[in-house]
């Protein structure tokens, strides 16, 4: 499966220059720091920190994700997760870097 033309370059951008995201996933729209982005087996997948309308990490799949918007608004990078560990991935597009 190859990258996705339209979200692709999109996600890299939000990711590099830590700007907040809204989509619409199962329905809702939500709001979200993409984190990272790359693949798992075989699909495209986004792990981000949502925060509209819960708070908390989520793993999109891209291919489930539609109406991709990079927002103005900022966030400050990387947050620690609960296990202290990584998202495992086969591959990964991208990584936000940390919040210096």
């Amino acid at each position: 499966m190859g990258r996705n033309a339209e979200t692709d370059p999109r996600l890299l951008a939000a990711i590099q220059q830590k700007r907040l995201i809204e989509l619409r996933y199962d329905g809702k729209v939500r709001v979200a720091e993409p984190h990272d982005y790359g693949m798992q087996k075989g699909q495209q997948k986004l792990l981000s920190y949502q925060l509209e309308p819960v708070t908390n990490w989520r793993l999109f799949e891209i291919e489930k994700m539609s109406d991709l918007r990079v927002l103005e608004r900022s966030f400050r990078g990387g947050r620690p997760t609960s296990s202290g560990q990584h998202h495992k991935w086969d591959v990964l597009f991208a990584r936000v870097g940390s919040s210096k």
